[in-house]
């Protein structure tokens, strides 16, 4: 285990704004968490145009509340290596791999299609990638003439998941009906992930048939998403996931905040109270439920990356 927790700092954080009064500032820690669990989608990578926190801190920060690991997520080519390398070097840290589905149509357009996902498929055979992701369909930002890019590039994607006995990662965006048909006709991975899920109870119902997890985000805890926390509450306790999408969709009472692994704690308690379970027990289910995906942290890992 990595010892960089010894140097998290605590208190003393520094208020920032930015030039239209955004507050910035990082929340202070939760409560640690009865029973430790994992955050199952995280881009430890990303500049959050804060202070952006060294991997290593992040991830120190989210052990001292109960947030034991992370599947660190791409969502092209270049993250994906830097994924691979981060998981392949640090006990705390799983990867999935993938080029997002806003970014298959700007490689389809470069001809590097093809040759990209055989570099993402050589990725995944790597021991410490255990999900394929992000992948999927999204049509709130790629119009109609990026639909069948998108469309080809999900399909592959699901063929590298079920080839290397791996998780599938689904991002999934105003495309509820097209992601559902299309693991229905090429046929969903074993363990099927729909991430930072955003459907209504009839996605729930289909997710409850199909064996396909649904995994909760920090929009599950705000007030307009009552039709989110209804879902949760009709899906099967063996199917939920939890995760940050780390830094985005922080949740309350902290939106709009950096977010990252370590206020997972505050999304995992608004489920608890959605679902009317024990806290303890909540985590006990999300830390089984998870490993159950991705398989266990505690292997070996290299003392150098290898992607």
């Amino acid at each position: 285990m990595n010892d960089a927790s010894a140097a998290v700092p605590t208190g003393g954080i520094r208020k920032r704004t930015s030039a239209s009064g955004r507050d910035l500032t990082r929340p202070e820690p939760p409560e640690p968490l009865p029973v430790a669990i994992y955050d199952n989608h995280t881009h430890l990578e990303f500049e959050d145009g804060v202070d952006q926190l060294d991997p290593l801190d992040s991830l120190a920060r989210a052990e001292q509340v109960g947030v034991r690991g992370v599947v660190q997520v791409g969502t092209d080519l270049e993250t994906s290596r830097w994924s691979a390398q981060l998981a392949a070097s640090d006990p705390r840290v799983l990867a999935a791999v993938a080029l997002h589905p806003n970014e298959a149509p700007r490689v389809a357009a470069q001809g590097l299609l093809c040759e990209q996902l055989s570099e993402l498929s050589r990725l995944a055979a790597q021991p410490r990638v255990r999900a394929i992701g992000e992948t999927g369909l999204d049509f709130f930002r790629t119009g109609e003439d990026g639909r069948e890019a998108q469309i080809e590039s999900f399909e592959a994607h699901i063929d590298i998941a079920k080839a290397n006995g791996i998780a599938l990662q689904i991002h999934d965006r105003d495309a509820h009906d097209e992601v559902v048909a299309t693991l229905l006709r090429v046929g969903a991975p074993e363990r099927t992930v729909f991430h930072c899920f955003s459907g209504d109870t009839r996605l729930a119902k289909l997710c409850n048939e199909h064996g396909w997890y649904l995994s909760v985000a920090g929009t599950s805890t705000f007030k307009n998403a009552p039709a989110l926390r209804e879902a949760f509450a009709i899906a099967k306790p063996e199917l939920l996931l939890a995760e940050t999408d780390a830094p985005f969709l922080t949740p309350e009472p902290y939106r709009g905040r950096p977010n990252a692994p370590y206020l997972l704690p505050y999304t995992v308690r608004r489920l608890a109270e959605t679902l009317g379970t024990p806290l303890d027990e909540l985590c006990a289910l999300l830390a089984a439920n998870t490993e159950r995906v991705y398989g266990t942290w505690d292997a070996d890992v290299e003392t150098q990356a290898t992607a």
